[in-house]
């Protein structure tokens, strides 16, 4: 797939296309890039992918905090991965926000050579929200632009989602996130300096600075997970709050304890994939009970991910 910034000189060939955020670019999302790939190859069109650098609300409410499954590197990784031959990056300004669905439409149609749209079941676009497929159709046949709507994915009654998916997260629920993502939740970044608290309790931590403010932190607690460093992968358990039981404050922590490693990893990079929750996070009396817990989750993570 080739990624696509708009200017003056960009000119596609006759295409289909589908327009969403993508954030995630879960199951639901490649369901939808499928059925894009599978009309265009009916209609001889070559696929393109509409999304935007950023969140639109961002454009629209300055105070504005997404809480993103993937920012733009990510996003753009994982659509690469997908066999559409374009994605084409448009800049959501409040220019475009006041274009009615049918400007909307016949600029994709005149600037872009949008021959068709797949529009998801339950999407809309343009200023008027009210607006919905029927519509679209009747402004196609105006502008000689085909309309095909697309089939949402639904599993035991759920239709995957993003706003799905960010409701398990903040649940704590990993396991059924992934599932609907296709892939493991992560998040990457930078090891750096914290409390150094853990190696005195025998359970040395990495803290994790995320590469990306805005992607959203699952529920605090404890969780098994796997660690990345230099392409090694490495069992883990992570917790994710405020350390009560150490006086932490208001600041959030992500720290993992990497199992059966012991080496200086400071500045360097890290990805953490998210595997289950084992526990919320809690108070303790004193460390004594701190350090009996903590080797307890050490035991369940090792049986879930290396035994």
């Amino acid at each position: 797939m080739e990624i696509l910034t708009e200017n003056p000189s960009l000119v596609l060939p006759p295409s289909i296309a589908t327009i969403g955020c993508f954030d995630g670019v879960h199951r639901g999302h490649r369901y939808l890039i499928q059925q894009v790939c599978e009309a265009a190859v009916k209609r001889g069109l070559h696929t393109t992918l509409i999304t935007f650098p950023i969140h639109p609300r961002q454009v629209m409410q300055a105070d504005y905090q997404p809480q993103l499954l993937s920012c733009l590197p990510q996003k753009t990784a994982l659509l690469k991965q997908l066999q559409a031959d374009y994605c084409l990056m448009l800049p959501f300004t409040h220019e475009l926000s006041r274009l009615s669905a049918k400007e909307f439409m016949n600029m994709l149609h005149e600037q872009f050579n949008i021959q068709a749209l797949l529009i998801g079941y339950d999407h809309r676009f343009g200023h008027n929200r009210s607006e919905g497929f029927q519509d679209y159709c009747r402004y196609g046949k105006e502008l000689g632009m085909e309309i095909v709507q697309a089939q949402a994915l639904i599993e035991n009654g759920i239709s995957i989602s993003s706003s799905i998916i960010r409701k398990l997260l903040k649940e704590g629920n990993v396991k059924d996130a992934n599932h609907f993502l296709g892939y493991s939740y992560y998040l990457d970044g930078k090891v750096v300096n914290g409390y150094k608290v853990g190696r005195t309790l025998g359970f040395p931590t990495a803290n994790l600075r995320p590469s990306c403010p805005d992607k959203l932190i699952p529920e605090e607690g404890v969780y098994a997970v796997h660690v990345y460093l230099k392409e090694q992968r490495f069992a883990g358990m992570l917790n994710i709050g405020h350390r009560p039981t150490l006086n932490n404050g208001s600041d959030l922590s992500i720290e993992v304890h990497i199992l059966d490693f012991n080496a200086d990893i400071y500045d360097q990079s890290m990805r953490i994939e998210f595997v289950q929750r084992i526990r919320t996070e809690q108070k303790f009396t004193g460390l004594n009970e701190l350090i009996e817990q903590l080797q307890q989750d050490r035991k369940e993570v090792r049986k879930l991910l290396l035994e």
